[in-house]
């Protein structure tokens, strides 16, 4: 089958939505298919969402026997056999635009609001099949655009290099370095910690961001920086390995993701606990809390009950990490199921 990948991406900024689009192009070629990938460029300034929409909207795609769009507004393209894995919508004219996060609700931003959902309406409809990467997402698209779908979890691109080299004594939270991933959390928690469990913040940030140097200012004022390793640099799959084979358990703590993260899999796959939060969004829908992990209340003193717990417990530890291992199994998250509910 010739199949075409169509998605938008920020210049420079690696993560999630980009390794989704990558990751299937190299396991559609491995299945035998023609693929090719298609992206433009996307910037977050709400003033060009009209000129990006229409510049998907303006392209049609020949030549291939089907079409999957992946982030907004890829979705617009133009094509008769189009399938959706659909990522998230823009958020902040959906379901944060009565949050401080959306745009202020000047007539201006109303009407492109408007315009948006139009447009989503006609994208949306127009698809023979339309995958979500979470029942979060599931679930937006059934309340704003009243669109019906199905979930389709992404797997890691080779889950067989994550293995578990023991229980150590540090929490890792290997991720894009970024506010709303709050790793400020995990370094407050540590403060409240009565054992000598370490943490690792590891992961590159947005560029321009400055919420990398935050932390380093943070765990220097609470007094926990001999405890705390920060790394704001690009992590090889090969050290996440390492970092994550080695390490007590993984922490997870976005603010409503869209969905469970891959650091929630390169956990599992190492047989980790997973910690995080009840306000994380999708990732609920992969930990449960004592069976694979450990849900807290986003709050410092809860977080550092539950690291001083899987410190002075390596049986909990153990038990949980083989039940997040089992849960991959579980939820079918695996390549083969992807390829086959896509090209179905």
């Amino acid at each position: 089958m010739r199949i075409a990948l169509c998605s938008s991406y920020v210049p420079f900024v690696n993560g999630a939505g980009r390794f989704i689009v990558e990751w299937l192009d190299q396991k559609l070629r491995e299945h035998g298919h023609q693929v090719e990938s298609i992206y433009l460029p996307f910037s977050d300034d709400p003033r060009h969402l009209l000129s990006q929409m229409t510049a998907f909207r303006s392209v049609t795609i020949d030549g291939v026997d089907r079409v999957i769009c992946f982030r907004p507004p890829s979705y617009l393209v133009r094509h008769p056999n189009k399938v959706l894995w659909f990522l998230h919508h823009f958020r902040g004219f959906y379901d944060l635009w009565n949050t401080h996060a959306g745009p202020p609700h000047t007539r201006y931003y109303e009407n492109l609001r408007r315009t948006i959902f139009r447009a989503d309406g006609v994208g949306l409809n127009e698809a023979r099949g339309v995958f979500t990467n979470s029942r979060v997402v599931q679930r937006r698209l059934k309340t704003f655009n009243n669109v019906d779908s199905s979930v389709l979890y992404p797997p890691l691109f080779d889950p067989t290099i994550y293995a578990n080299a023991g229980y150590g004594e540090e929490v890792v939270y290997v991720s894009r370095v970024v506010p709303h991933k709050r790793q400020h959390l995990l370094l407050e928690a540590m403060a409240h910690t009565k054992t000598a469990v370490r943490a690792r913040i590891c992961g590159v940030g947005d560029v321009g961001g400055t919420y990398a140097e935050e932390l380093l200012r943070l765990a220097s004022e609470i007094g926990v920086s001999e405890r705390v390793s920060i790394e704001n640099r690009w992590i090889s799959e090969d050290e996440k390995r390492d970092i994550i084979g080695r390490s007590l358990a993984v922490a997870y703590f976005p603010i409503d993701e869209d969905s469970y993260g891959y650091s929630s899999l390169e956990g599992a796959h190492s047989c980790k606990p997973l910690i995080t939060t009840t306000d994380s969004g999708g990732v609920l829908e992969f930990v449960s809390h004592e069976r694979n992990g450990l849900v807290c209340d986003p709050d410092a003193k809860a977080i550092a009950k539950s690291l001083d717990r899987l410190y002075s417990d390596r049986k909990l530890v153990e038990d949980l990490g083989c039940e997040a291992n089992r849960t991959i199994e579980k939820l079918r998250i695996n390549w083969d199921s992807v390829i086959h509910h896509l090209l179905a």
